[in-house]
């Protein structure tokens, strides 16, 4: 069992619900103060209230994450009631439309694009210099296999994602001397509220393409962020960290 966190700041993007939610209490648990975000006060509210329920500590701070001055408000208002966001975990998401190349145009994937590549940047360019000031931190960003399993409609989704791979990788190597790590945790399909109920026949030919015959849920992502998150963790960076029980793209 690791030690607890004594007054590090966690700040966790999308995290009114699905896996931003699960990643926020379990680094609650792990004694971080966290910050929750979400583009909706309500569930963000409700994601804190529940971890101060638990014991931890949490408030909930609402806005835009790909907007420039909605960023940095968050940030300063975050370290103005709890310090200096040490860990920053890039979760927020937007709509996922299933669209074929025929359909497809430079807007909708630049809507992707807003959530994966700029809401990152703006949040790593808030956080670094709180981090540089106080000796390291951590940036983490949700990836997603589907960029190796690939799916017909999915490029402009895949094709932001990717791009989030090389914001990672470059990062890390500007940000090793200043102890900051930058990693990316690339979830499998891990079932949330807004998949519904999964048809047996649906799980059966997934399975028999995964190693580990279960669906994924959301604790196995954030006990995955949170290693990351840790002291134990300090040695690890630039890395692409595939959650997805084994599954074979072929």
């Amino acid at each position: 069992m690791r030690e607890p966190v004594d007054g590090g700041v966690a700040l966790i993007t999308g995290a009114g619900g699905g896996l931003g939610r699960a990643i926020a209490r379990r680094l609650a648990v792990d004694g971080w103060t966290v910050a929750v975000n979400d583009l909706r006060p309500e569930p963000a509210e409700e994601t804190a209230a529940a971890i101060r329920t638990a014991g931890g500590r949490a408030a909930a701070f609402p806005a835009d994450v790909t907007d420039p001055a909605a960023v940095d408000a968050m940030v300063e208002a975050i370290r103005t009631e709890f310090g200096p966001v040490l860990v920053s975990v890039a979760n927020a998401s937007g709509p996922q439309p299933v669209v074929g190349l025929d359909e497809l145009d430079w807007d909708q994937v630049l809507t992707h694009l807003e959530f994966f590549v700029k809401s990152p940047l703006l949040l790593a360019k808030a956080v670094v210099p709180g981090m540089r000031a106080a000796g390291g931190g951590r940036l983490i960003h949700l990836g997603s296999d589907l960029f190796d399993r690939a799916d017909p409609g999915w490029s402009g989704y895949m094709a932001a994602k990717g791009a989030l791979v090389g914001l990672t990788r470059g990062w890390a190597t500007e940000l090793g001397l200043d102890k900051i790590t930058v990693n990316l945790v690339a979830p499998g399909w891990i079932p949330v509220e807004r998949h519904g109920v999964i048809a047996d026949e649906v799980a059966d030919a997934w399975f028999a393409r995964q190693d580990v015959p279960r669906w994924g849920v959301p604790d196995d992502i954030a006990n995955t962020v949170a290693f990351l998150a840790s002291d134990e963790a300090g040695f690890i960076t630039g890395q692409r960290i595939t959650v997805n029980g084994g599954f074979h793209y072929l």
